[in-house]
């Protein structure tokens, strides 16, 4: 939903400029009454979803509601309309049909209107195109695995929810009562839900299926006295009330979502008069990691461990289609976002703002949000940043290549005798990492989610840090959690499911010629791994050739070739187009504060204990702000707060980051005036917002230094690079496919001889990357775009309005 309030929207997305010509147009002569307006407040007229929409009629000067009539292709909804505490004429039109829906009204002294809306099923979509087929829904207890071959089906997970789906994953919504208990030392903040992942393949899922026995959220039962350990909290309002929430889960776009919020089970709740502790504010939770699995599950955001948010009277909000880790399609997870936010509006009330929060696949969609569906959200306070997944894929995929190379013959006869520590060294210095593990952690944790079919895992165990030897699981598996007799293999199911990213997008990315593989963008021609290494004397002009000669690609099918991987010349277009490469000048509309912790190895210590994964790279929140820097000018709107003593913020320093984005957003939605988004947001930044780091070294972690050189200092606060850098591309790693130019030989100031020289025109006969020109493909945002009518995406044009009778 775009939302109406925020500043500049409903200009944006409501096409005033062309309701304006179509009220003039529609008033007729001299002796004709003025027309009446109809206007759909919660989203677009053409995007609305669930078969619900809160309508407005605006009345001409001198007419009177007394005799309204409104209805819908001929259905009288009339009596849904009435005039409101705030001086609004609305009400809420159910039962609309799929497609298009002719709303009408006439009153008296004024002549009559109608509008068209288009109503998307509550399942989707509504503008993300065709749904990929097969998904599995998710049921009241979970169904074992079973079945053989083309009839074999995976286990199910839990719904949480006691309803059967329909076709399309729908099960009906429940609502429970929840009040928060104050045992606090003994509970846990865990969900008062069954563990709801099953392993696709388990034939015995029903084990798993355990509530947490002592949740600090407990289930309240209104017939029944009120529990002797009822908690209480003050909103930020200031009202006191007893701490009991109530949690809808329903399904939404083929996800299950929650939505979470301080409730009265003693007053009604309606959207024109919603219970005031509701401060009209919306947390949305996007989820970690990613993937593309074809199974329908709850969200994984936890709002039992959302106190910060819910006791102040936020509502919390997330999906299973905005959880990274289940749903990679980004602009399927914006639709997912906007519906939501529609079906709160029409449902709970008018929306004062929105925040999102993520951590690591989180942030992605965070920022791929804000960059494919401009206007949802008002800011985001997010932690493990990165800015998208296209580009993100850019490392991963370095990576994965580099730790075959390292591991081949040819590299291996070059590092002979030395040492461990001195290879290590020499890898590090390509990867552009503090270590070597920083690219055997891309390959263990996501080097296979680009497999289209079916695959056997390979990883660099713990134990092989040192050197790097790869080790391949004998297990079969793929990427959709499907039965492996329903998944692509290139000879025994050509057109079985296809479980890559890119796949699971078709219908945004589009298809191939053959009709069956997606488009994609995995690119690396020209690309020279290793040039500032050489340069800088950490390799030999021997090593930085062969390794070029033998990092090879990938083909479409996601298998190891020699030649290097080429992506799709379409797929780079809609990626930019589209914002699915995350847009620095859509991003400057958005408010961002950015906790900034360290996990650059999996091999060194935190200074608070314990060690990281070794893939959130410290250097990804300067890319996001070199984006923003060199495509809307200035980085101003993004807050950054660094800590080296561990990947996440403490419990105090979430809550710091939290209140400072409220005191920014509400500063934000008070500024009425007509000047640029962009230039709101930052005028709007609070002082409790400003960038600062904490040592690694201060244990307390209290002591606050503002001066970004001394920050930088500090080993665990400084940022380090990626293989695409160190080959040199750009700190903002936004150019999915380089533009080419001929072999330089003065580029390499005399460390390659001509055979060297003439090897390498050989591996790059049609040129090097040329970092200083554009990507291929490479444009500014035009989104969000709508997919409706297939892959590659078009413009919205003017949203409907409302025409004379």
């Amino acid at each position: 939903m775009w939302n109406s309030t925020r500043p500049g929207a409903l200009g944006r997305w409501f096409g005033l400029a062309a309701l304006a010509a179509a009220l003039v147009a529609g008033c007729g002569g001299s002796d004709d009454p003025p027309v009446l307006e109809l206007r759909t407040l919660n989203n677009r007229a053409d995007l609305i979803s669930g078969g619900d929409a809160l309508v407005e009629v605006l009345l001409p000067g001198g007419a009177s509601a007394s005799a309204l009539k409104v209805n819908v292709d001929g259905r009288d909804v009339s009596s849904a309309f009435a005039m409101r505490a705030d001086g609004r004429l609305t009400g809420l039109v159910t039962g609309l049909a799929n497609g298009g829906n002719v709303i009408s009204a006439s009153a008296d002294g004024a002549s009559g209107a109608k509008l068209t809306v288009t109503n998307a099923p509550r399942g989707g979509p509504v503008f993300s195109g065709a749904q990929i087929v097969p998904f599995i829904c998710a049921t009241p207890m979970a169904v074992a695995a079973g079945g053989a071959g083309a009839s074999a089906a995976p286990a199910t997970n839990f719904s949480g929810l006691s309803g059967t789906a329909d076709a399309q994953c729908n099960i009906p919504t429940e609502f429970k009562l929840y009040y928060r208990s104050t045992a606090s030392t003994t509970c846990t903040f865990s969900l008062p839900d069954p563990t709801p992942s099953v392993a696709a393949t388990s034939t015995a899922p029903a084990a798993s299926s355990v509530p947490p026995a002592n949740g600090c959220f407990k289930p309240y039962d209104t017939a029944a006295a009120a529990p002797a350990d009822m908690g209480t909290t003050v909103t930020d309002a200031g009202r006191t009330l007893n701490y009991i929430v109530r949690v809808e889960r329903g399904t939404m776009n083929r996800g299950i979502h929650d939505i979470v919020v301080l409730f009265d089970p003693t007053k009604p709740w309606s959207a024109t008069a919603p219970q005031p502790q509701w401060n009209g504010k919306i947390l949305h939770v996007f989820g970690a990691s990613t993937g593309q699995p074809r199974r329908q599950i709850r969200p994984a955001p936890n709002w039992a461990s959302e106190d910060k948010a819910l006791s102040r009277g936020y509502m919390f909000v997330a999906s299973s289609m905005t959880d990274s880790a289940r749903n990679s399609n980004r602009v399927m997870m914006s639709e997912t976002v906007m519906m939501l936010k529609e079906h709160i509006a029409d449902n709970y009330g008018p929306i004062k703002f929105t925040m999102g929060q993520g951590c690591s696949g989180g942030s992605i969609n965070s920022h791929m949000n804000a960059s494919i569906t401009p206007g949802l959200l008002d800011g985001v306070t997010i932690n493990c940043a990165y800015p998208d997944s296209e580009t993100t894929g850019i490392e991963v995929a370095d990576c994965v290549q580099l730790v075959e190379a390292y591991q081949k013959p040819q590299w291996l006869a070059l590092m002979g005798s030395a040492s461990p520590a001195t290879i290590n060294a020499k890898k590090t210095a390509i990867n552009g990492h503090l270590d070597q593990t920083g690219c055997h952690a891309w390959y263990n944790a996501f080097g296979s989610n680009g497999k289209v079919g079916l695959y056997q895992q390979r990883t660099v165990p713990a134990a092989n840090n040192a050197t790097g030897v790869l080790v391949q699981n004998p297990v079969t598996t793929n990427n959709c959690e499907l039965p492996n007799s329903q998944v692509f293999d290139p000879v025994s199911n050509p057109t079985g499911a296809r479980c890559s990213a890119w796949d699971w997008a078709a219908n945004i990315f589009g298809k191939a010629a053959d009709g069956i593989r997606a488009l994609d963008t995995r690119d690396n021609e020209g690309v020279q791994y290793g040039l500032k290494a050489l340069l800088g004397g950490s390799i030999t002009g021997e090593e930085f050739v062969t390794l070029n000669e033998v990092v090879g690609g990938i083909d479409k099918d996601a298998n190891f070739r020699a030649e290097r991987s080429k992506a799709d010349p379409a797929a780079l277009d809609i990626s930019y187009r589209a914002g699915i490469v995350m847009s620095g000048k859509n991003l400057a509309k958005v408010a961002e504060l950015d906790t900034r912790g360290w996990d650059d190895s999996s091999i060194v210590q935190m200074p608070g204990g314990g060690f990281g994964l070794g893939i959130h790279h410290i250097w990804r929140s300067f890319s996001v702000r070199d984006r923003l820097a060199r495509e809307y000018g200035d980085h101003r709107n993004h807050a950054m707060w660094r800590f080296g003593r561990s990947l996440t913020p403490s419990a105090a320093l979430a809550l710091e980051s939290f209140l400072a984005m409220d005191t920014w957003l509400t500063n934000l939605t008070a500024d009425k005036s007509a000047t640029a988004l962009e230039v709101k947001v930052r005028n709007a930044r609070p002082a409790s917002a400003g960038d600062f780091c904490i040592p690694s070294s201060d244990a307390t972690q209290t002591t606050r230094i503002t001066d970004q050189s001394v920050c930088d200092a500090d080993p665990f606060l400084k940022p380090y690079s990626s293989p695409r850098q160190v080959a040199g591309g750009n700190l903002s790693e936004n150019i999915l496919k380089c533009a080419l130019r001929p072999v330089n030989d003065a580029e390499y100031s005399g460390r390659l001889d001509g055979g060297q020289l003439a090897r390498l025109r050989t591996v790059f006969s049609g040129g090097v990357c040329d970092w200083t020109k554009p990507g291929i493909g490479q444009q500014d945002a035009i989104s969000p775009l709508s997919f409706r009518n297939g892959p590659g995406g078009t413009a919205f044009g003017a949203a409907p309005v409302s025409t004379a009778q």
